[in-house]
């Protein structure tokens, strides 16, 4: 059937036999021909296998010469070994302040495992380890040691060089060291609810991925992991000279003022860039604590103040109501409005502070006094509607939208139903809330000559204006108004010597936490303020909970004697940090008296 011939044809043998032949020769004839035509198949696959084999060298050779002449054409370069495990590790960029001085960067440690079933004396390996580490668990560690069916543990993520050598010392060869690269803020503190802190993603013993948690670490995680950026910085907008110093003033200033938590914001006001935003209390990135499993979230340190929390600002916002209406037409600075009692609105009284009657005002007497009625009666000719357009330009119906990623949860709270009696109580800032950053944002506005910016935390190039809201003539106006305010009215602590500051007082009464109406003796005051105030270049939002000035013969827990002092001192000290040289008022010439020594 495979066509092979016998060795013994019973044809040819029976005829050999006739002739008188061996017919064993036939067998010996037939096998010597079946071996040389194996001979014959087998050199011709040897000389199959050895011409492939030789097409192969000779295009390896060709591929080796090729690799060859280009390197040699290339420009010299140091080899790089591949690191272990870099299948999951990924180098992250370093974050730079506004003048390339370093927020975050990595640096290299190790981490410490142990494999139990490799250790010689797990009890005494445990003993030594809760001399180096005292925050493990010792009865946990002896029981995983000794546990025969355990392979693998970890037993610190990250560990300092020192400790390192302490655990080498042990001589346990159970325990071993796994390379990594962590994240490191240098500045301890300084920044921490920006920056928000990073964490391990993917672990191995050799590599571990480090992830952005909070702030800006995570808003671009994607972008810090890009190995496409080639190891470029994050260039941030804030200034850490502005940002220590803000944060130091505003800390004694809490402290002072003997206030549960406080915010800041200094904003660019062409450019929209924070250069310095600081929450109280704060936190170190480099140890971020665990977020709060009950009681209030804004009672946390990792709670961002500046942007999170959102607010009822108080009388700060009785300055877009007036802007608004010289926009509109409705009054010019000098137009007289009775703010004599009553005043009524869907049958609720409107009073004012302390009882106050300040009679006939000017559009910026009622700013320059903090008159609610004043205000409220403005806010009544512009109408709900277009108070509400007005303030949604402003930025006020939605979050900030600046690059950290707690910046979604800081919505403004509107009223379900805008209603007049909504329109008036807003229009001194009762009834809608909205954070610190949402405040800067709409005083920018004014500050700019009228255009919306965009509050960001990224470094710009130049102004960056957004659409126009108020005319230049009527910004103008309201920047005076503000200006009379720091030197006629409530925010005179506010003024700093060598520059000329304006600004807006705010002390709203705190909401109840179960909704049940406000606290007589709690309240969130705020100073809203821009300088220079002729050609304002920054605005800067001080906000302090539940402050009590003490000092006099009764506690005192207006903005004008709690915020407004921290303001000014935060600006007497940021401001020659920011460049601005101070202009300080010389007499006329008739008044200078000359002394002959």
């Amino acid at each position: 059937m495979n066509g092979r011939i016998p060795l013994r044809p019973l044809a040819r043998v029976l005829d050999a036999r006739r002739r008188g032949e061996n017919p064993d020769a036939i067998e010996r004839e037939n096998l010597r021909i079946r071996h040389e035509q194996m001979r014959d198949k087998a050199r011709v696959r040897a000389e199959g296998r050895l011409l492939v084999l030789g097409l192969v060298f000779f295009c390896a050779f060709v591929v080796i010469g090729l690799r060859m002449g280009m390197l040699a054409q290339s420009q010299a370069e140091e080899p790089r070994a591949a690191a272990s495990g870099a299948s999951i590790i990924a180098s992250r960029a370093d974050i730079v302040d506004r003048h390339g001085r370093v927020l975050a960067t990595n640096m290299e440690t190790h981490s410490l495992y142990a494999h139990p079933h490799q250790m010689i004396e797990p009890v005494r390996a445990a003993d030594e380890l809760m001399k180096i580490f005292p925050d493990l668990d010792h009865e946990r560690l002896v029981k995983d040691f000794t546990n025969p069916k355990r392979k693998f543990m970890w037993v610190k993520k990250k560990i300092s060089p020192e400790q390192m050598q302490a655990v080498h010392d042990i001589g346990e060869p159970g325990l071993l060291f796994g390379p990594r690269e962590m994240r490191l803020y240098p500045n301890g503190k300084l920044a921490s609810h920006i920056l928000g802190g990073a964490s391990f993603g993917r672990e191995g013993v050799a590599s571990a991925e480090v992830i952005g948690t909070a702030g800006i670490e995570r808003y671009f995680d994607e972008e810090l992991r890009d190995p496409a950026r080639g190891g470029a910085p994050l260039e941030l907008s804030i200034d850490l000279s502005v940002q220590a110093a803000s944060e130091r003033v505003l800390s004694s200033g809490m402290k002072l003022m003997n206030a549960k938590g406080a915010a800041s914001v200094l904003l660019d006001v062409h450019t929209g860039e924070i250069l310095s935003m600081v929450s109280l209390p704060d936190f170190d990135p480099n140890d971020r604590p665990n977020p709060p499993v009950s009681g209030r979230p804004s009672d946390s340190p990792l709670f961002n103040h500046a942007v999170q929390g959102v607010y009822e600002l108080g009388s700060t916002f009785k300055i877009f109501a007036a802007a608004q209406a010289l926009e509109l037409g409705l009054v010019k600075p000098d137009t007289v409005i009775d703010t004599s009692p009553p005043f009524k609105v869907s049958g609720f009284r409107i009073g004012e502070f302390e009882g106050h009657n300040y009679g006939k005002q000017t559009v910026e007497g009622i700013i320059i006094h903090s008159s609610n009625r004043g205000t409220g009666k403005i806010a009544l000719a512009i109408g709900p509607e277009r108070q509400q357009q007005f303030l949604k330009s402003l930025g006020f119906f939605e979050p900030t939208g600046v690059e950290i990623s707690e910046a979604q949860s800081g919505r403004p709270l509107l009223p379900k139903r805008w209603t007049d009696l909504s329109t008036v109580t807003i229009s001194y800032g009762h009834g809608l809330s909205a954070s610190p950053l949402h405040l800067a944002a709409g005083y920018a506005a004014i500050a700019n000559g009228g255009h919306k910016i965009q509050p960001t935390l990224i470094k710009q190039d130049g102004p960056h204006y957004g659409p126009r809201v108020l005319s230049e003539r009527n910004a103008a106006s309201a920047r005076h108004m503000l200006r009379a305010v720091v030197t006629e009215g409530t925010a005179s602590f506010g003024d700093v010597p060598g520059y000329h500051v304006g600004g807006k007082t705010g002390t709203a009464d705190k909401p109840k936490e179960n909704g049940g109406g406000y606290y007589k003796d709690k309240t969130i005051t705020t100073f809203a303020t821009m300088f220079p105030a002729e050609a304002p270049r920054y605005v800067l939002i001080v906000t302090l909970d539940e402050p009590v000035e003490t000092s006099g013969s009764r506690p005192r827990r207006t903005a004008g004697w709690t915020s407004v002092p921290v303001g000014a001192e935060m600006i007497g000290r940021i401001a020659p940090l920011l460049g601005l040289r101070p202009d300080y008022d010389v007499p006329e010439e008739e008044e200078v008296t000359l002394v002959r020594n």
